[in-house]
């Protein structure tokens, strides 16, 4: 299979002539006036990473150790921009359920003042105008600068971990995190970032060789996930947290194919409405399946249970209002366990499934050619990403297909 990079991060011109100024070492100055500390053992490069800027191991670092420390001071967020006065000031007036608009305004600031002290941190950001979001696939845009910042604080912001007693609350302003925004992502991440009172400290979970990249994880997130936030996703098999959906409305297709006479589309009607009323299906829902896992095990078991069950069966239990948490043993739905469900509930599974790969418009065979064949890289960016989203999904799909026979 091709390969290609795991995350285009595609960096601003560093300009023409001898006397462009070097980005790395413009900003590694500005970490070191602001108390941002590097381990010796990392280094900011273009050379040696997946895609863009990122920080590779100079020497064989252990888990454990610090890789780099952000004090609190050098976090750009709404409180520490030079309009954070005035942005406290409009706070009410600011408010989104994002919670975002006071750091784009903060950043909208800050990229357009002349003298921003954050200039040798703007120099590592990707070029705006070359963001590959699907967001920006239209050709047609307005207030393009104020959505291309939505587009990098979407792939590049933090958002730190609420307290179990701040939950309740508005959510958390998200914040800018000089150098710990550099990493790439991986779903096998070798680093992860920590918190503390007074500073953000990136550590590594496993051991990193040296000269090999430091990754990140922006959370377990499915290649269409990844797309959609940060402009890329993951090639096949790497990531483990890949998911596929099954639209609910789907099953009800498949189980609609089993009816002979309109008796029976009006019972199975009867029980999707009851599946409505238990919150376990929607006509917007989808069940999700993931590499290892059903994501709604929950869902998508009561529904294969209830649209299978004979009609004595199903009058009792809509009487009943379900059966609680009286959950059998072998109706769990771990994909290891799939084959081992009874023959009706395979069967709508799979059927399911075909109905679902009928939605492409290509198969799975055709998509593996294009893959091992150089045709693929002549594709786009934009058409290797939507491929390798299209072929995790189809791969989980027919391991179903295959589970179920």
């Amino acid at each position: 299979m091709a390969t290609q990079t795991k995350r285009r991060r595609v960096a601003g011109p560093v300009g023409g002539g001898d006397a462009a100024p070097d980005p790395v070492a413009g900003f590694l100055s500005w970490c070191r006036q602001v108390g941002l500390e590097l381990s010796p053992k990392v280094s900011v490069s273009r050379q040696g990473t997946v895609a863009g800027y990122g920080m590779v191991a100079r020497e064989s670092v252990q888990p454990g150790e610090l890789l780099f420390a952000v004090p609190r001071a050098a976090l750009l967020s709404q409180h520490t921009c030079s309009i954070g006065g005035l942005l406290e000031r409009e706070r009410g007036a600011l408010q989104s359920q994002s919670g975002w608009v006071p750091l784009l305004l903060a950043l909208l600031h800050e990229l357009q003042a002349p003298a921003s002290p954050w200039s040798p941190y703007f120099a590592l950001w990707p070029e705006l105008g070359r963001l590959e979001h699907p967001m920006f696939c239209p050709r047609v845009r307005s207030l393009d600068l104020y959505r291309q910042l939505v587009a990098l604080v979407m792939a590049y912001s933090f958002q730190e971990p609420l307290e179990e007693e701040e939950d309740e609350k508005e959510p958390n302003s998200p914040l800018m995190v000089p150098a710990a925004d550099i990493l790439n992502h991986l779903a096998n991440h070798n680093a992860n970032l920590e918190y503390s009172p007074n500073c953000l400290r990136m550590v590594a979970t496993q051991l990193i060789p040296k000269g090999h990249e430091i990754f990140n994880t922006y959370g377990q997130m499915a290649n269409w996930q990844l797309i959609h936030m940060y402009g890329f996703a993951e090639p096949y098999p790497d990531n483990t947290d890949d998911t596929a959906d099954i639209q609910m409305v789907t099953v009800r297709e498949a189980a609609l194919q089993g009816t002979k006479v309109e008796a029976e589309r009006l019972l199975l009607y009867e029980r999707w409405d009851f599946l409505c009323k238990l919150e376990m299906v929607g006509e917007e829902g989808a069940f999700v399946i993931g590499r290892e896992e059903v994501l709604t095990e929950e869902e998508l078991t009561t529904t294969l249970k209830v649209l299978c069950m004979p009609a004595e069966e199903f009058r009792e239990f809509k009487d009943q209002d379900g059966w609680g948490d009286n959950k059998r043993e072998e109706d769990s739905l771990t994909i290891t366990n799939i084959p081992k469900l009874k023959a009706s509930w395979r069967q709508l599974l799979r059927d399911s499934v075909l109905l679902t790969l009928q939605t492409y418009a290509t198969d799975l065979k055709s998509e593996q050619d294009l893959l091992s064949n150089e045709v693929y890289t002549r594709l786009s960016w934009r058409e290797q990403q939507a491929l390798q989203v299209r072929y995790g999904q189809k791969m989980i799909l027919h391991q179903l297909l295959e589970l179920t026979s």
